[in-house]
């Protein structure tokens, strides 16, 4: 559920007092249905919320329900909220746990900074489910057991277990020593290493995980940033790369850096056009990503890539020919 929607429920129901689903469901504008599996989630993250049955039944807290934590001021209040907004949690198996602690967050504060910190935050939206192109961000979904048995095996410093689904491959069980996790854009991975060499598992294709009563072999300290960096540079050099000149409109720019692995020069045309010398996984991945830009990118080399691009737009027009 959404930490934003579960700050909502619950002072709802601190105001207000008892509340039907219905009432909750028109005050939150979901529907009931949603409201019930909220209700759900919230007394799984300990929030004493009970219901009442009867004519005049709801759903209430525990009159003695508050929480304690001091010191906090409006800007630092609302940047857990923010936080809480983001989806790195999600894919780690922390939602729940991270929810809670927003609504203890916004709980604790006093009754004026707490309706503002919270009116505050329904002015601000982190990560969008698309952007302004429409274009979908489709997150990835790690169920709750394997993301925390992965955890507690980083965070214990214990062998792991996994049953992994590699691209174009059967699943099958490998055991790995963990040594963090990372997110990036709306994907967890775990990095390991596997017999001593460096592995890169998205968390997405772990099927099952199970850790181990053994320690891991891995360095006590990490800098996990500069891990990341590392592997991130041997996977843009690694592969069958494939080196393209194009000219394409300003306005696309930054889509067509987004789809590269790297931009290796760049200048202005007379007209305006960047001519930018830029990098692909592979072939394939060239040719897909090119394609999407239509008349607002012009390969330019190397010639079998202008070639193929060439035959697809002949194709469609074929297709789309007037009868």
């Amino acid at each position: 559920m959404r930490a934003d929607r579960m700050v909502s429920l619950v002072l709802l129901l601190r105001q207000r007092g008892r509340m039907t689903a219905e009432r909750l469901a028109r005050e939150l504008d979901v529907s009931t249905r949603t409201v019930l599996r909220d209700i759900e989630a919230l007394s799984a993250a300990g929030v004493p919320v009970y219901a009442e049955r009867g004519r005049h039944g709801g759903f209430a807290l525990l009159p003695d329900f508050q929480t304690s934590l001091t010191g906090l001021n409006h800007d630092e209040a609302l940047a857990l909220l923010v936080a809480g907004s983001r989806r790195g949690a999600q894919l780690f198996g922390l939602g729940s746990a991270l929810a809670s602690a927003v609504l203890k967050v916004i709980d604790a504060l006093p009754e004026g900074l707490r309706d503002t910190a919270a009116g505050a935050a329904q002015r601000l939206l982190v990560d969008p489910e698309t952007d302004l192109l429409s274009r979908r961000v489709a997150p990835e979904e790690v169920p709750d057991a394997i993301a925390a048995e992965v955890r507690r095996a980083v965070f214990a410093g214990h062998r792991l277990r996994i049953r992994y689904a590699a691209v174009d491959q059967a699943p099958k069980w490998r055991t790995v020593d963990p040594i963090g996790l990372v997110t990036v854009r709306e994907q967890g991975y775990l990095l390991a290493k596997r017999a001593g060499e460096d592995r890169t598992y998205r968390l997405s294709r772990v099927l099952g995980a199970e850790e181990l009563d053994e320690p891991a072999e891995r360095p006590d300290t990490v800098d996990l940033d500069r891990a990341w960096q590392e592997r991130n540079m041997r996977f843009r050099t690694g592969g069958d790369q494939v080196d393209v000149l194009v000219r394409v409109d300003p306005d696309r720019r930054e889509e067509l850096v987004d789809t590269t692995l790297a931009v290796r020069a760049e200048e202005v045309d007379p007209d305006g056009w960047l001519r930018m010398n830029v990098i692909f996984q592979d072939s394939r991945h060239a040719e897909w990503a090119l394609w999407h830009f239509a008349t607002h990118l012009e390969a330019l080399a190397p010639q079998w890539l202008r070639t193929s691009l060439h035959d697809r737009a002949a194709a469609v027009v074929t297709r789309y020919g007037t009868r």
